[in-house]
């Protein structure tokens, strides 16, 4: 395991989570979850927002396609994933950087919302045996149950247990 650093952020999209194919077909989502802190102002009598954070985020694979479709701007949600700092060189040669959240999970938050849940279906991969199973030509119908003797000796119906 590299030295990730393990982060969750609540927040709303700041935009609909864009959706973009790898060369190989690899799924990738990005959006930003911008996370407002709030505060109670004793004096005043009430909340007040503090500066927001923006968090870039990325997920891939089935994951990236369910948040695309699911989730769109404004939603509150929950991420969690791993921090990570983009580093590259602008055209001009300048050194830039940004942080990215690699997300592993995405929830909808239901503080201030409800959420019906519809699970995705997969394609299940046809079983492969190994070619010494012994199990591997097992008939899938149980063999029915030896008769066993009854109390005066004739064969009987019923299995031993």
């Amino acid at each position: 395991m590299r030295n990730d650093l393990p982060l969750t952020v609540i927040g709303n999209l700041v935009d609909d989570p864009e959706l973009r194919f790898t060369a190989a077909g690899a799924a990738v989502a990005r959006f930003t979850v911008a996370s407002t802190p709030r505060t109670f102002d004793r004096d005043a009598n009430s909340w007040r927002d503090g500066e927001p954070t923006f968090m870039d985020c990325s997920c891939w694979r089935q994951l990236a396609e369910n948040v695309a479709g699911s989730l769109s701007k404004g939603a509150r949600v929950v991420v969690a994933g791993r921090l990570r700092t983009d580093r590259w060189e602008s055209p001009e040669g300048e050194k830039r950087s940004r942080m990215v959240l690699d997300v592993d999970d995405v929830g909808a938050s239901m503080t201030f919302a409800t959420v019906a849940i519809t699970r995705t279906t997969r394609p299940v991969p046809p079983r492969e045996t190994a070619p010494d199973d012994p199990w591997a030509s097992a008939s899938p119908v149980r063999p029915s149950a030896p008769a066993v003797a009854g109390p005066d000796g004739t064969p009987g119906e019923e299995p031993p247990f």
